[in-house]
């Protein structure tokens, strides 16, 4: 049996699966799955902090992969 340490370890899986589906349909433009990545790594940087950082997700990169993705790709308004 598997132990539990922070977090699930299916944390964001929807939106990785979102993600997973959105770039399987537009395998030659993936700046059009832009949003779901970015919802994806909002997921993830919700469960890190959430965590202090020690949360586990098979669907997240880990923490500083997430913040400086976020950081590159600021929100358009």
């Amino acid at each position: 049996m598997s132990t539990n340490k922070n977090s699930s370890d299916s944390a964001c899986q929807a939106e990785a699966c979102s993600l997973q589906t959105c770039l399987s349909k537009n395998t030659y433009s993936p700046e059009k799955c832009d949003q779901h990545m970015r919802r994806l790594y909002q997921c993830c940087q919700s469960m890190y902090d959430a965590t202090d950082d020690k949360g586990e997700s098979t669907a997240c990169p880990m923490p500083s992969v997430v913040r400086r993705w976020l950081k590159n790709h600021p929100e358009s308004k």
